[in-house]
């Protein structure tokens, strides 16, 4: 994928370019982990699916709840 840029806002937020969010399965309501790289001046980030996968857990107990319709 080819570098792409983005501006922040008044608020300082940035907006994650499409095919981005396409690729990485970003949606809203995902969780994303952000870490400074001081020395490289660098920012790092990673969605979080395993908290996403984490929170269904539970949820369906059985398998016949996973059956589609």
């Amino acid at each position: 994928m080819n570098p792409m840029e983005t501006t922040t806002t008044v608020k300082g937020q940035i907006v994650i370019p499409v095919d981005i969010r396409r690729t990485l399965g970003i949606k809203e309501g995902t969780r994303i982990r952000i870490e400074l790289d001081e020395k490289a001046k660098q920012i790092h980030s990673e969605t979080d699916h395993a908290r996403d996968i984490q929170a269904l857990r539970g949820k369906y107990r059985d398998t016949a709840s996973l059956k589609s319709t």
